[in-house]
């Protein structure tokens, strides 16, 4: 078993305690707010830069229609004299596609949907899929961008088309490129990667929310709803916001809308890989405040040790006061701060007012001798030792009626039982801390700390019905007393003197008004009352 000094607490580690817990608790609290912020931050930055690398692809992608529209308008021009000569407008194709990486393939249709020259030669399945899209550009005879087409649940194809005009401005047909957005071309090299390699990717939406490049093929062709991002990026707006994908997975999103052919471009990262480095700020954020926090705790318990020595000391000495070193041990010790000084002045004065007291209490007799109760300097000692303690009380002073003609008719022998009855009933009807006094010859006090007026006036009626009732040898006559009740605090303007006057005077009353009754003397000064009861 553990010894119980180990669980004793005293001042030192006291001291050390509430510093441990202060430091602790200031730890804890700069390791929380800066996790907080520093998430915080990571997160703001990851939208922000989300935001940046979608707006700048959506301006990118933008640019890269201008430019292809602005190719195919100058094909156009250039064909409008020669569109009818085959080899013309195999060279332009084969110009077009060899010039940039712009375009997966690129073709001239004439105004009833034939292709006339293509660039590379397609099969007969590569002419279904673009003859699928030549119905919209023959209609509108405009410069166009057509709606992306998913060809086998894998592949996105976006047709680029330009009029050709005859010199009378007559449609003669359209000259078209073909972008696949996962085959080889600028387009798909813009998007084909998130700059992260943490689970982070980008997609893209046309007009109507379908998703027309994914990281997973599978997703092409798919409407994605209660998203946030794709909503606001169908509305032409840009910006970020913190969501949870289709996957169930939390997500910082950054969108931008493309107006030209009216998509969406959305960048995200998983929150997750976004705090992952949280964790290494907080290790290093922690192995640089410890050492500066164990060495306050050092300092502390340094300083502990050095303000609670005085006090340690002069608690020893207390321990040991009724030793014959115990003055030399008090004056020893270096109380070195205001509070211990004080402390050791306290204890010295204490120690020779307690000696003295000792050496009084051995020289006098304190009790009275007929009934054993305190006598005058019993009350004096027990009055001086409540006033330095500051102690409450209530005071019952009580004298016996007519206590001369019971001397005078039954002799001092039967006054003197009478006494010490009188004497009996006190003890009986008090606690044992409370102090009784024989203050005359026929005057008594009862000192009863720490209770109020109203509970002193029912101990002194309870002892005034007691004596009333009780028969008396050698009495045939009633014998009674009058009482009076008053009290004393240490707040209180009055003194203890004084307090046991007002006593007296109300025992006085009591006689006055005709004997065998309890007068209580109530007063008010410098705004304090006496204690009253619950």
């Amino acid at each position: 078993m553990l010894p119980s000094s180990l669980f004793r607490l005293d001042l030192r580690r006291l001291i050390l305690l509430l510093a441990v817990v202060s430091a602790a608790a200031a730890l804890l609290n700069t390791f929380y707010a800066s996790y907080y912020v520093q998430r915080e931050v990571l997160i703001g930055n990851t939208l922000e830069a989300n935001r940046v690398y979608a707006s700048k692809l959506a301006a990118s992608i933008e640019s890269f229609f201008k430019t292809a529209q602005q190719q195919l308008a100058y094909s156009a021009t250039n064909l409008t004299g020669s569109f009818h000569d085959e080899a013309r407008l195999q060279s332009e194709v084969d110009r077009l596609l060899l010039q940039t990486d712009s375009f997966n393939s690129v073709f001239v249709a004439s105004s009833e949907g034939v292709i006339r020259a293509s660039a590379p030669n397609m099969d007969a399945s590569q002419l279904a899929n673009v003859l699928a899209g030549t119905g919209e550009m023959l209609h509108e005879q405009r410069p166009m961008i057509s709606k992306p087409y998913i060809v086998d649940s894998a592949h996105t194809l976006v047709f680029v088309s330009q009029p050709i005009l005859a010199e009378d401005q007559g449609y003669l047909g359209y000259i078209a490129a073909v972008i696949r957005l996962e085959h080889q071309n600028i387009l798909s090299f813009l998007i084909g990667e998130h700059y992260y390699r943490d689970g982070s990717y980008l997609y893209v939406v046309d007009q109507d929310g379908r998703l027309i490049h994914h990281i997973d093929p599978t997703w092409l062709g798919q409407v994605i709803s209660d998203n946030p991002a794709i909503d606001a990026v169908m509305r032409g707006k840009a910006g970020s916001t913190r969501l949870v994908n289709s996957r169930g997975i939390d997500m910082l999103a950054g969108y931008a809308p493309v107006s030209l052919p009216g998509w969406g471009v959305i960048a995200q990262r998983p929150t997750v890989a976004t705090l992952a480095e949280l964790d290494g700020l907080m290790m290093a954020i922690l192995r640089h405040a410890l050492p500066w926090a164990m060495a306050g705790l050092l300092c502390i318990y340094l300083l502990a040790r050095l303000i609670s020595q005085p006090l340690w000391q002069l608690a020893r000495g207390a321990r040991h006061i009724d030793s014959d070193d115990a003055v030399k041990q008090i004056r020893e010790v270096q109380s070195w701060y205001f509070e211990a000084a004080q402390l050791k002045r306290a204890m010295l004065a204490g120690i020779g007012s307690l000696h003295q007291r000792i050496g009084t209490l051995n020289r006098d007799v304190l009790t009275d001798p007929l009934t054993g109760l305190y006598n005058r300097r019993g009350l004096s000692v027990t009055l001086d030792t409540w006033q330095v303690r500051q102690q409450v009380f209530s005071i019952v002073a009580l004298d016996i009626d007519h206590f001369k003609n019971i001397n005078d008719l039954y002799g001092h022998d039967i006054g003197d039982q009478v006494i010490k009855h009188v004497a009996q009933l006190m003890r009986e009807s008090s606690r044992s801390g409370d102090v009784l006094c024989r203050h005359g010859g026929e005057e008594f006090l009862m000192l009863l700390p720490g209770v109020c007026l109203d509970d002193a006036r029912l101990v002194a009626e309870r002892l005034r019905l007691r004596m009333q009732m009780a028969e008396m040898p050698s009495i045939d006559t009633t014998v009674t007393i009058s009482l009076g009740v008053a009290q004393w605090r240490p707040l209180s303007d009055d003194s203890v003197e004084q307090a046991l006057k007002m006593a007296d005077q109300a025992l006085y009353s009591a006689k006055q008004q005709g004997r065998n009754q309890v007068v209580v003397a109530r007063r008010r000064s410098s705004g304090t009352e006496e204690q009253q009861c619950d």
